[in-house]
């Protein structure tokens, strides 16, 4: 049974500004485990994955019926792949029963999220 979906996009060069302004960005988006795999990819990827974990922690904030704020912060949540590279979702270090898409083309990032009950 479903218990929530939710969907977000965001412009890469909004992720890339806010990026560039402040270097702790990035550590307010992403968690320690996410910012070991964003590390070693070029600037440009760099950019994709960081829009694209933005986007998808927006979409699961808006599944849960939380938003992001006092119950659900970005750093609750993590997307990490699995052993074949499919993003999985955790929520405050608990696997998530649900599933998480993300893509992005060269000016946007998107992320679907659907939680199951």
């Amino acid at each position: 049974m479903i218990k929530g979906i939710g969907l977000d996009i965001v412009e890469i060069n909004r992720i890339k500004k806010a990026n560039d302004l402040s270097p702790r960005f990035k550590e307010k988006i992403l968690s320690k485990r996410e910012q070991e795999i964003f590390e070693p990819l070029k600037a440009r990827r760099q950019l994709e994955f960081l829009a694209g974990r933005f986007s998808a922690k927006e979409a699961f904030s808006k599944a849960n019926g939380t938003g992001i704020g006092k119950e659900c912060a970005l750093q609750d949540i993590e997307i990490l792949p699995n052993e074949k590279g499919q993003p999985i979702l955790y929520y405050k270090n608990e696997l998530v029963q649900g599933f998480v898409s993300i893509t992005h083309s060269k000016e946007y990032a998107a992320a679907q999220v659907v939680l199951l009950a």
